[in-house]
């Protein structure tokens, strides 16, 4: 059973310093001693100039400035006082000074292509007083560019989960991009990236990820140009959490999925594949997401108006292409039993309910499985699935794997 393609990844963007400039203003005052030059002396102390200077790292006038590093700085001086607002609403803009007066920066990220006022105030240790101003535009989302990448922040995964992103533009300088993104793991395992073209950078072990290992993404793609005149926009630490080793592997000819854990076989159960006409890839596929229930369309994949349903049960996607192991309730008595023959159109069909409430094959599996669990099919008469039609760089050497690193 096939249907459209349904993005999962979380987008997050974040933005880089085009151009890092600074606009120092001093503001002068008399000393409270200064002479009036009533006591005869003839003269009067010359005025003095404080000497914290303020920096702005958005230039005034500038656009292309980052919504992750532009902030305030201050030498021979403490921050006073600091404000930001966008310029067209005044609306303000949070922000914090740090605990030495240093610095500001803002608590959250800036917006892209939005232009942005900043005061600061400071004083040098003799109390006199220095201020700066700037009116800035942030990057526009035109010369820019995103990631969006798997799996998120926090998340605990399966043992065959990549880290994968899809950039939003083209990148044609692929080792600068690559070499500011670095995957590791508490395993110790070596992380390679492969690029699928020019949007497409998965990373990967050789082998699958060691269970229970955390794995740290580091994106610094602040400032970095993926193209001519476009630039990175993300700068951000993540960690992920790798779950027990789950591997199901489907027999194409005995219609079966075999459940093993940690080594241990869980279950065997009776599955419908492909059928003949349309028969389910072969290799090792990643689950890339889950869904309670989710309505599968022929038509919207070339199969024309062969189904349509509303409320498929249980739905776990195995490729971009539209593979997935899901529930099945629909299926004809009339044919031999259930698990005897391939019936679906390329889709692992398991035994369910409609609405997906009670007990059964496709709730047990879709309760006992992780997005980045690798399910397996076997004996097909298929093809091997593509490793970039979904997270299934699997199916590539490791040899040919390296090969695809611009790193």
């Amino acid at each position: 059973m096939t249907t459209p393609v349904i993005a999962s990844r979380r987008a997050v963007g974040a933005v880089a310093a085009l151009v890092a400039g600074a606009l120092t203003l001093t503001a002068c005052g008399g000393s409270a001693g200064a002479d009036d030059g009533a006591n005869g002396k003839g003269g009067a102390d010359s005025a003095k100039t404080s000497v914290a200077k303020v920096v702005i790292s958005a230039k005034d006038g500038s656009t292309g400035a980052s919504i992750n590093a532009t902030g305030v700085k201050v030498g021979d001086g403490r921050l006073t006082e600091v404000r930001m607002t966008v310029a067209e609403t005044g609306a303000a803009v949070p922000g914090a000074v740090s605990a030495d007066g240093g610095s500001w920066k803002p608590k959250e990220q800036l917006e892209r292509g939005t232009k942005y006022r900043i005061t600061a105030r400071a004083k040098d240790a003799d109390g006199r007083t220095s201020a700066a101003d700037s009116t800035f535009t942030t990057v526009s989302p035109a010369d820019s560019f995103i990631g969006t990448y798997t799996p998120d922040g926090g998340s605990t995964v399966g043992v065959g989960m990549p880290v994968s992103f899809t950039f939003d533009k083209a990148i044609s300088d692929r080792k600068s991009v690559q070499s500011r993104i670095s995957v590791t793991s508490s395993s110790g395992q070596r992380v390679v990236g492969h690029w699928f073209g020019a949007q497409l950078l998965d990373f990967r072990p050789e082998e699958y990820w060691k269970a229970g290992s955390k794995v740290t993404l580091k994106i610094d793609l602040d400032g970095v140009e993926g193209a001519n005149g476009v630039y990175g926009v993300q700068k951000k630490t993540v960690t992920f959490t790798v779950g027990r080793a789950q591997v199901s592997t489907v027999d194409a000819n005995t219609q079966t999925m075999t459940v093993v854990r940690d080594g241990r076989t869980l279950k065997s159960l009776p599955i419908s594949a492909g059928s003949a006409e349309n028969p389910t890839y072969n290799g090792q596929m990643v689950i890339s997401e889950k869904s309670e229930q989710t309505h599968m369309d022929g038509s919207t994949v070339g199969f024309g108006g062969e189904y349509d349903i509303p409320d498929v049960p249980h739905a776990m996607r195995l490729s971009t292409s539209g593979t997935f192991v899901h529930g099945n309730y629909w299926y004809d008595p009339g044919n031999p039993p259930f698990g005897a023959q391939g019936t679906s159109h390329g889709c692992v069909g398991l035994r369910d309910v409609q609405g997906g409430q009670g007990a059964s094959d496709g709730k047990w599996f879709f309760d006992n499985s992780l997005v980045g669990d690798v399910v397996t099919v076997e004996n097909s008469p298929d093809g091997t699935i593509a490793p970039d039609n979904g997270l299934n760089g699997w199916n590539m050497a490791w040899s040919e794997w390296v090969a695809g690193s611009a790193a």
